[in-house]
């Protein structure tokens, strides 16, 4: 009877790290996904230029980046479960307007909704479930079991909605009308909206209530606050988080780049780009297991440096001049490695002794500084491309991203070595 009750215990914590595998990544299909893998035919569909969409995401980033730090106290406060729920049901109405192929206007105010109902009562909330899930001893396989599965998640649905948009583009891809390339975007858009209602209805039904003992702990709602604002190990993680999410950010473009440098058609550069996110599952579980094993400080140095070189290459070289294969193949490392720190960087938390009761509280001022990419990135790297259409817009856009890593870097060396610091101290 023990047996069986504990083998019941174990596949209920399984059902609730899916449900936060599943949510943590679906929720961001409809203003990400899409964008994406999909990226050449979306700035077709609603005439758009790089920079415009750019802005677009900037306007969601913008929303995020302020809802990030409210959202962190919340999360202390209020049951994860409901939270998720809830963010997950008003994005996926966001998603029936999207399916609408709105005007230029429409997608600002969208975006902008949707940098809300992601991130205010959601984030932090996955956070500090995942945190909860993992326990004292386990937190880099917490961490990498929820990266690593959101990428299984998002290639998987990707996979799908890539057969979806061929589906709808039959024959010479190229030879398409307008009208065919946005009927197979709107039917890629309604299955994502389909993918993130689900999402909603999982969390409502597995994901369990907090505890009300674990809530009381944080019935203040800015508890901590002073603490975690004094922290200078916490705003070192946000430095490592921002330089991370630019290098996953940068992913977006690399759809464009296969069509415009590799020469790929819009479903070859979508089925690379979609093909390559199934790296996610491997280098994040991968990179999981590795921060149990040694620190988390080491795996992210180390991956730092890796990515960096890897930059460095795409800046400096060229189809032509360094053959297809091996530029395809460092664009391939460079998501594994860009997967592998998002895998990671948040099993931190437990490596910095940052106090359970405050997760959520730390989580939202690390968030709102680490997610500034949403706000910048996309606007920069748009003007970037289209002020030097080509290899040389793509050689700049390279350098700055050497250059962000580089910091991320920096970063990592300088936590490991105040981590070594705290735990040499005296004890008085």
């Amino acid at each position: 009877m023990m047996q069986e009750d504990k083998t019941i215990k174990n596949n209920s914590r399984w059902q609730v790290i899916f449900c936060l595998v599943f949510a943590g990544e679906i929720i961001f299909s409809l203003p990400f996904h899409v964008a994406r893998f999909f990226r050449p035919t979306l700035l077709s569909v609603f005439d758009l230029s790089n920079a415009a969409l750019g802005d677009i995401m900037g306007v969601y980033g913008i929303a995020a980046m302020i809802a990030y730090f409210p959202g962190g106290p919340i999360a202390d406060r209020f049951s994860s479960r409901k939270l998720i729920t809830l963010s997950l049901a008003t994005t996926a109405l966001g998603g029936v307007y999207f399916a609408s192929i709105p005007p230029q206007a429409g997608l600002f105010i969208l975006f902008g909704y949707w940098g809300v109902t992601t991130i205010f009562l959601f984030w932090a909330a996955l956070i500090k479930a995942t945190r909860d899930w993992g326990g004292k001893f386990a937190q880099g396989r917490a961490f990498g079991i929820l990266d690593g599965g959101r990428g299984l998640i998002a290639a998987g649905a990707a996979t799908l909605a890539v057969f979806i948009l061929q589906f709808f583009l039959p024959g010479v891809v190229e030879n398409s009308t307008d009208k065919e390339r946005t009927e197979a975007l709107k039917a890629v858009i309604w299955f994502y909206v389909f993918l993130t209602s689900g999402g909603a209805l999982l969390a409502w039904f597995f994901i369990p209530d907090s505890k009300r003992s674990e809530i009381k702990k944080s019935s203040g709602l800015f508890l901590g606050l002073r603490n975690v604002l004094s922290n200078r190990l916490v705003w070192l993680q946000a430095i490592i988080v921002v330089s991370a999410y630019c290098g996953y950010k940068s992913l977006d473009y690399y759809s464009l780049y296969g069509v415009d440098i590799l020469k790929m058609n819009e479903v070859s550069a979508a089925r690379f780009v979609s093909n390559a996110a199934w790296l996610r599952v491997i280098a994040a579980i991968v990179a999981g297991l590795l921060v149990d094993r040694f620190s988390g400080t080491k795996v992210l140095v180390t991956v730092f440096l890796l990515l960096m070189l890897n930059y460095l290459i795409l800046t400096v070289f060229s189809p032509v001049s360094l053959s297809v294969f091996l530029i395809t193949g460092n664009i391939l490392l460079s998501f594994a490695a860009v997967y592998a720190l998002r895998g990671v960087y948040f099993a931190l938390l437990e490596e910095t002794n940052i106090e359970k009761a405050l997760t959520g509280t730390a989580v939202g001022l690390i968030s709102v500084i680490g997610y500034t990419p949403d706000v910048f990135l996309n606007s920069v790297a748009g003007r970037i491309l289209d002020a030097a259409p080509g290899l040389t817009g793509y050689h700049n856009f390279f350098k700055l991203l050497t250059g962000i890593a580089i910091a991320g870097l920096f970063a990592a060396l300088v936590l490991a070595r105040e981590n070594r610091k705290q735990k040499t101290k005296p004890a008085f």
